[in-house]
């Protein structure tokens, strides 16, 4: 393994649902899905849900840390999980689907402890937090058919995450609480149009559409950082346009068939704000996507000022 890259690894219930949330973000090398913690060599998926294997379903993450850093791993590892509960995650019970986060170093051991402490004060979960913070061990791939089972089963992993009650609990712990009262006075008369109403303000006549600094452009709601100056381009169009986000979990596309049109609108994933749309005539040489974005969605935080207002870990974007 390159000597900057790190493994982390979670055990969060259900191993299915532990690969999504990491995938395909900058920094992350790799995701297995498999077997830690117990003392059966080689186990199978079967023994491990059937039998005292004392192992749980994990994954292991290869990332590197100048990209993505241990802490927003940890961050987003909580964002997934229920971690009072100590008999299991959501449908699924017994040991195998209890949660743990396995350091690999005395750093991962201080940044975990750190981040439960955190947890612990925030208030936000009213029983203990159980979740285990333990020293790696032996890591057992799983089964071919379990890697990458949400690619490989789009429909059904959606049903199980669904059914299982992990997607609700995530959006009733996780997801952005808005207030429209706030919001009418935080907001102008379009920022508030656009993002909540889904609004479309005028090309050519808004604040980024030639805006050419350096930094990133974070929902005006929620403060959620979707775009870097590294990927905007000038389309022509009247609005800013961008060939992707910073990290595609931090947008949702959904089909729009108003005004009489077939489109794919763009919202940010946490405050569900609208932001635009996106098409397929961007640059062929970087994917060939245009996401076409409100000004009013954004703002901007210039390079010189994104660790001072907590988006420094994003520095790399200029390296």
């Amino acid at each position: 393994m390159n000597k900057q890259l790190q493994h982390a690894t979670f055990a969060g219930g259900c191993f299915w649902c532990m690969v999504e949330p990491f995938d395909e973000r900058p920094g992350i090398e790799s995701i297995v899905s498999g077997y830690t913690g117990g003392h059966t060599e080689n186990p199978t998926y079967m023994e491990v849900i059937t039998e005292t294997t004392g192992h749980k379903e994990a994954v292991q993450i290869t990332f590197d840390p100048d990209i993505f850093p241990y802490e927003r791993l940890v961050e987003l590892f909580w964002q997934q999980i229920d971690p009072t509960d100590a008999g299991g995650q959501f449908a699924d019970r017994g040991e195998s689907y209890t949660t743990a986060i396995y350091y690999h170093n005395e750093q991962q051991k201080l940044i975990a402890e750190e981040s439960k402490k955190r947890m612990e004060d925030s208030g936000l979960f009213k029983n203990p937090i159980v979740t285990e913070i333990l020293p790696a061990e032996t890591f057992y791939p799983a089964e071919e058919k379990h890697q990458d089972y949400y690619k490989k089963n789009k429909f059904h992993y959606k049903r199980y995450k669904k059914g299982s009650g992990r997607a609700g609990f995530i959006k009733d712990h996780w997801s952005y609480k808005k207030n429209q009262d706030e919001l009418k006075k935080q907001l102008t008369d379009i920022q508030y149009k656009v993002t909540q109403e889904n609004g479309t303000e005028r090309p050519f006549m808004n604040e980024y559409h030639d805006h050419e600094d350096e930094g990133i452009y974070v929902d005006i709601v929620s403060k959620e950082p979707l775009f870097s100056s590294t990927d905007k381009y000038d389309a022509g169009c009247g609005w800013p346009s961008f060939t992707k986000p910073i990290e595609k979990q931090q947008v949702d596309e959904e089909m729009d068939t108003t005004h009489g049109m077939i489109r794919t609108e763009v919202r940010s994933s946490k405050a569900d704000s609208h932001l635009g749309h996106v098409f397929d005539d961007g640059p062929k040489d970087q994917g060939g996507m245009r996401y076409c974005i409100n000004s009013a969605a954004l703002e901007f935080v210039p390079k010189e000022e994104m660790e001072d207002r907590g988006y420094g870990y994003l520095t790399y974007l200029f390296k």
